[in-house]
């Protein structure tokens, strides 16, 4: 079981809990995207036959949904993929409707940019966008300040006349169109159907200043706002694309074995299944695969988390991005560029960003009410306060202008997917896999944690902890000696253990090898039969004496499998096997207990080596002898008793109780495949310590979700004072408006240092 299988079923979940956006204003500014390099475009799980379009300014789940309101008027789409780190569409129509519905779309305010004919076909590169100091958008807005500061210059310093008037309004007025025209473009078509997004506040702002002859404050406006947005937009798409960041860990170029034996260099995306390809120490590994041939020690961290390197020999995992340190490694490639688990990590991400959180859909439904309510209130200044205050028409006016750039939700909507995609990438950095801002938020609440016992908390691999020579006049070197050959011809796991316990002695030449089923195994050696089995073989041969019956309860008791080695009248050795707790499971479990989430273990074993295992990994309520509808029934009873309960797990009969918790987590190492398309939360590495770490994850989520919340409203409460009781300026509402908004991102993106 590799990892890349832990994903192969995640992105149907994610998109099962997906919702659709909300109706509300957001950011949508040219700028908004315009700066962001175009991504390699993920074809996987595009539908077979449709086409896929790139639309640059798509930044927000809003404008998402003002595409797709723009399209229900249009007949013959049948379906509609929107994937929003790429800023991508694919779209199922027919052949008569497409024209309409790019038609609709390009009225709505948005240009599609077609990538290819049919998705699942090689994507045509889009136009690359430089991300250095001096962009084409950056010169355009600079000029567009220099020439907005220069109005103001001339509005202050030059005398009164017609050709000085007619100067600033002209400079003012290439101001607002080298900053301002996308917004326009995309205000207006907001407007024609009704809409009040950030693009038509603006808009409405700065043509009103303009008209009541305030020329170089609504160019003034323009340009911060703009500069403001693409500032913004960087900072938003730092977050957003900060899991593609892994894209590049996997080299483009593998060094691939030929027909003939020799090696060649060949592309990545071009090399098969199956084939075998080498790599050196100090390179990244390039594709998935399972060694064939050396030993080395690979650092997994960018894909499981895992801090230490993990010794890799012949049988063993690789997985692409991750880094080979000591030796040579040759491997057989499991999966194809485009399917390692490195990109199936990323694409799981991706669709988790669309997924939308608990505090992001309230934010949603509040600013979809809050924006027309400001707007109403613009409305009201304007009107009453020459009646009811004594001010001016002029004065109320620009009041009201004032209003509508304070009113913009910007910072507000914005708050939260920030927050949401930074926690994401920063879980998935640590090999922990969320598979929705639901889950995040959710993980907070859990007041209990049931785990499963074998592979969870447990290695979920036999091994052999204590061997013990109980005839004292016989050579224990000789002993172990047969003890590994006779095991080591047997395909059970108990005897596969001790074989690999006793390795270091030297086989011994046995014949005779038979199976006593339900019993053990039995040899000859030297013209001496052994036998090697289990306690009922023994007692069978009558060479049970009262000490060896202590002895065999003392390792029944901790939970072992006690398998002895016995010739003619003697029991010669003993053998204890247990599955041994996993290193990080101590350590997870106090972490759990010091957040409040009380541990409970819940297993199909016996109740004997369940209550040892959960006495060394320190978890005082312990279920054994559980059938999987059982612990489906213990699942429901722990949300009863402690409200939200969560199960960790990673077999099938784990499924129905990971499907009933309130999160689930699965083992993505060792998990099976129906284990984690039941989970919400994958673990990479198996490592229980992921859990606690995501709970303090999703509490530190919250926190920044809340306090993002609250600075976005109490600066706009602060300048709506000051813009109706004070002297608030246009220019200044711009500044507390794009001000607050550049706060909250820089808040959100504080959630990726996690990952360090």
């Amino acid at each position: 079981m590799t990892n890349q299988n832990a994903l192969k079923s995640v992105a149907p979940h994610a998109h099962a809990h997906s919702h659709a956006p909300a109706e509300t204003a957001c950011c949508g500014s040219s700028a908004c995207g315009s700066a962001a390099v175009v991504a390699a475009v993920d074809t996987a799980d595009i539908p077979k036959g449709a086409l896929l379009f790139r639309i640059p300014t798509m930044d927000c789940a809003v404008e998402e949904s003002e595409i797709r309101r723009a399209l229900e008027p249009v007949g013959g789409i049948s379906g509609l993929r929107f994937r929003l780190g790429e800023r991508t569409m694919a779209i199922t129509a027919d052949d008569a409707a497409l024209p309409d519905a790019l038609e609709a779309i390009r009225k709505a305010g948005f240009k599609p940019e077609a990538l290819n004919d049919v998705a699942g076909a090689p994507p045509v590169p889009g136009t690359a966008r430089t991300t250095g100091l001096m962009t084409p958008e950056l010169l355009r807005l600079v000029a567009a300040l220099v020439l907005a500061i220069a109005a103001e210059t001339i509005s202050f310093l030059a005398p009164e006349g017609i050709a000085f008037t007619a100067v600033e309004m002209g400079v003012a007025l290439a101001a607002i169109a080298l900053a301002g025209l996308d917004t326009y473009k995309k205000g207006f078509a907001a407007l024609v159907r009704w809409r009040l997004n950030i693009n038509a506040l603006m808009a409405v702002a700065v043509t009103g200043a303009f008209v009541i002859g305030q020329w170089p404050e609504a160019a003034m406006v323009m340009a911060l706002y703009a500069i403001a947005e693409m500032i913004e937009a960087r900072a938003v798409d730092r977050a957003r694309n900060a899991i593609q960041g892994l894209l590049a860990l996997a080299p483009e170029l593998a060094e691939v074995r030929q027909p003939d034996g020799s090696w060649k260099t060949a592309k990545a995306d071009a090399v098969a299944l199956g084939a075998l390809v080498r790599i050196r120490p100090g390179e990244r590994v390039s594709m998935d695969g399972v060694v064939t041939e050396g030993m080395s020690a690979i650092d997994q961290a960018p894909v499981t988390g895992e801090s230490i390197p993990v010794d890799k020999s012949v049988g063993d995992a690789v997985f692409a991005g991750t880094i080979n340190q000591t030796g040579a490694l040759e491997f057989r490639v499991t999966a194809v560029a485009a399917n390692t688990t490195l990109a199936r990590i990323i694409h799981a991400v991706e669709e988790a960003q669309g997924t939308r959180a608990p505090t992001q859909r309230f934010v949603d439904r509040f600013a979809a009410v809050y924006t027309p309510a400001v707007f109403v209130l613009a409305i009201a200044v304007a009107v009453l306060t020459p009646w009811l205050m004594g001010w001016t028409w002029m004065e109320a006016v620009y009041k009201a202008l004032v209003l509508l750039v304070i009113a913009c939700p910007c910072a507000l909507v914005i708050s939260t997917p920030v927050t949401v995609v930074s926690a994401l990438a920063s879980a998935a950095r640590r090999g922990i896999l969320i598979k929705g801002g639901t889950y995040l938020e959710e993980a907070r609440k859990l007041k209990a944690l049931a785990l499963d016992k074998t592979g969870t908390i447990t290695e979920g691999k036999p091994k052999l902890v204590e061997a013990s020579l109980l005839d004292r006049a016989a050579d224990e070197g000789e002993i172990f000696a047969i003890a590994a050959s006779i095991a080591g011809r047997s395909d059970h796991p108990v005897s596969k253990a001790i074989a690999a316990g006793l390795v270091k002695h030297e086989p011994r030449p046995i014949v005779d090898f038979t199976a006593l089923p339900g019993r053990g195994v039995q040899a000859t050696y030297g013209g001496r039969s052994y036998v090697l089995g289990n306690h009922r073989l023994v007692e069978e041969q009558k060479l049970c004496s009262p000490a060896l019956e202590a002895e065999l309860k003392r390792h029944e008791e901790a939970g072992r499998t006690v398998t002895l080695l016995a010739s003619g009248h003697a029991v010669l050795a003993l053998f204890a096997v247990a599955d041994t707790i996993k290193p990080s499971s101590q350590a997870a479990m106090a972490e759990l207990r010091a957040l409040g989430v009380t541990p409970v273990m819940l297993t199909g074993d016996n109740a004997a080596t369940a209550r040892a295992i959960g006495v060394h990994a320190g978890i005082d309520d312990v279920r054994g002898n559980l059938m999987p509808e059982e612990k489906l029934d213990a699942i429901k009873a722990l949300q009863q008793r402690y409200g939200m309960a969560g199960m960790a797990g990673d077999g099938i009969n784990d499924a129905p109780a990971i499907a009933q918790a309130d999160i689930g987590f699965a083992m993505g190492g060792a998990g099976t495949d129906t284990a984690m398309e039941a989970a919400d939360v994958i673990i990479m590495n198996d490592d229980l310590r992921r859990i606690p770490e995501t709970i303090r994850l999703s509490r530190r989520a919250h926190s920044v979700l809340w306090q993002n919340i609250t600075l976005a409203l109490g600066i706009k409460a602060v300048f709506f004072v000051l813009a109706v009781f004070g002297g608030a300026t246009m220019w200044m509402a711009v500044f507390a408006d794009m001000g607050a908004s550049l706060l909250v991102v820089a808040n959100g993106l504080r959630l990726m240092r996690a990952s360090r």
